[in-house]
């Protein structure tokens, strides 16, 4: 009897804690609209959970809410957070801010989208992670802090020297920056961790080695993740179960296996068809499943005839060709002190032409597309529009020049004006122009909304007030608005979830076909080539290793390094 009582208890089912238990997370605005209507999960320690879906379904304000913080015009009607145990901890929503502010960081850290906005630009990384570690009195001492700060760094895959730790922000690339951030979440090895698209800028060798280091990271120190995106290859990568969202709710939940790969609900069917593959095999009709978009027809100076084109159909097959170059680039050079970061680049594009170039951070690619907007006129060698040559910098082009080539940045949040409405930011490009009448630039601003599917309801807005995807696509829609005929595109479809970046890819594809506008295609999601490129050029440390037709590239790339980044492309 005696032992038949003891192998009970030996064998009584563990009683699993969350690291995190969120209960019924109400938010509403202040207005009084409900925008989270009852949101709930576990995180378990060594596991992450993955909250997938569309920009403005609420994952994002729902990550947020874990760690007591709403966005401005938001607030709590109802909810709870548990860290660990409820009885010891008790909930966190509850707690005056003082005590959830030393909970953040510590044993609740966050990695937020935009890298630029967590980090101090006036401040050396080394002594913001060290920082990080004092305020959460980690260590006992200033050397335990600094062996921590270098053990951190070499995580996340950055160099760990003191001439590293030295670096400011500005110093770094986009990329670089991201992972200074990841480390600062890690560095107070902190229970819980939210992971707010932590990978969107990120070239596909990085975003590899940062999701290892995150995988690792949760299970050798039994972190719980919250891993907030809309990449659901990445999902497939990192998370070992899955919510998705719509409008404020969770419409399906399961494991990875179960939520990838036999999708119960209608929308989360939606989001896997529009998700762009490397073979370029999803094409027709993806983008109509998920936009209501239907094939269209554009005659042309370069399509003679009526012809059906698919937006999103492999551009090669029906993308405009032209004998004239509309953009040539020729021994373009650029150097800061010894470091050589663009060394001979040639290439052309054609009207109507959409040309990606590809690398790692670091590769010079971003640097390249500033040289030809003329925002960095430090550069050797030509750039020429329509048979004249461009004065390196802005300033010195006429404004047709400006008009003629436009920009869209990589950060919707640092490049939109938080203090102007979006038909203020929207419309600076007319008033640039010499467009003076107002009545004229409200329409042609509304034009553009409507273009990237946001519309006469977001004029008033500020960006504050709008989703990241919806800051980007109001980013789109300022360049498109004086009709450039190139259009530079730095990363533009980062931060968009699978969804409105197929919206998107088919607007710019169908301005390509009614205005021969030409793209210079910025990105490090090499999946997106066959979508949107006719050429693709491989840049590495400032020189282009591998060019040529996007089939030819992908299906047999001539260099060791475009294979390296193709075996790196997350699937499922």
């Amino acid at each position: 009897m005696d032992t038949t009582v003891n192998d009970t208890t030996k064998t009584a089912p563990h009683v699993d804690i969350p690291a995190l238990r969120a209960q019924d997370i109400r938010v509403a605005t202040l207005a009084g609209q409900e925008i989270l209507h009852g949101i709930g999960f576990d995180l378990h320690p060594g596991k992450i959970l993955a909250l997938v879906g569309e920009s403005g379904s609420g994952k994002t304000t729902a990550g947020l809410a874990c760690m007591g913080h709403f966005r401005q015009g938001l607030r709590l009607t109802e909810g709870s957070v548990f860290l660990g145990s409820e009885a010891a901890s008790g909930n966190l929503l509850d707690l005056a801010p003082t005590q959830v502010r030393l909970l953040r960081g510590g044993t609740i850290s966050y990695v937020p989208q935009d890298p630029a906005l967590s980090l101090n630009p006036a401040m050396r990384i080394g002594d913001q992670i060290a920082e990080t570690l004092q305020v959460h009195g980690f260590g006992s001492s200033s050397a335990e802090r600094a062996e921590r700060v270098a053990e951190v760094l070499a995580e996340v895959g950055l160099a760990s020297d003191t001439a590293y730790q030295r670096r400011y922000p500005h110093q770094l690339s986009g990329g670089q920056q991201q992972r200074v951030g990841i480390a600062m979440a890690f560095a107070c090895r902190p229970s819980v961790m939210v992971l707010d698209e932590p990978t969107t800028g990120l070239d596909v060798t990085t975003q590899a080695l940062v999701l290892q280091t995150i995988d690792e990271m949760a299970e050798r120190h039994q972190v719980a993740g919250l891993y907030i995106t809309h990449d659901l290859a990445v999902v497939a990568t990192v998370a070992d179960e899955v919510l998705v969202m719509l409008s404020g709710e969770v419409v399906e939940r399961g494991t990875t296996e179960e939520v990838l790969f036999h999708p119960q609900h209608r929308y989360t069917r939606k989001l896997l068809n529009a998700v762009p593959d490397l073979d370029g095999k999803r094409r027709v009709g993806d983008v109509e499943a998920i936009t209501g978009e239907q094939p269209l027809v554009f005659p042309g100076p370069h399509s003679p005839g009526d012809q059906r084109i698919n937006p999103l159909a492999e551009p090669g097959d029906h993308g405009p060709t032209s004998s004239t170059d509309l953009l040539e680039v020729s021994g373009l050079e650029l150097a800061y002190g010894s470091a050589q970061i663009l060394d001979g680049i040639d290439f052309t594009l054609g009207v109507g032409e959409s040309m990606m170039l590809l690398g790692e951070s670091g590769s010079g690619k971003t640097t390249l597309s500033r040289c030809v907007a003329g925002l960095n006129d430090d550069y050797r060698g030509t750039i020429t529009l329509r048979g004249t040559k461009l004065a390196p910098g802005t300033r010195s082009r006429t404004a047709e020049q400006r008009q003629g080539i436009q920009y869209v940045f990589q950060s919707p949040f640092s490049s939109l004006n938080p203090r102007r409405s979006i038909l203020e930011s929207v419309e600076v490009p007319l008033k640039m122009a010499g467009t003076t009448d107002k009545r004229e630039r409200r329409s042609r601003v509304l034009e553009a909304l409507d273009r990237v599917k946001l519309g006469a309801s977001y004029l008033d807005r500020r960006p504050g007030e709008l989703s990241g995807g919806e800051r980007q696509r109001a980013a789109i829609a300022r360049a498109l608005v004086n009709a450039p005929s190139v259009l530079v595109c730095d990363e533009v479809t980062s931060a968009l979830d699978v969804s409105v970046q197929a919206s998107i890819l088919d607007l710019l594809r169908t301005l390509q076909l009614e205005t021969g506008m030409a793209m210079l295609f910025v990105t490090h999601n090499i999946a997106l080539a066959r979508h949107i490129s006719q050429s693709l050029a491989v840049l590495q440390k400032g020189r282009i290793v591998d060019v040529g037709p996007t089939d030819e590239v992908l299906t047999n790339p001539r260099h060791a390094y475009t294979r390296q980044l193709l075996d790196h492309v997350p699937t499922f």
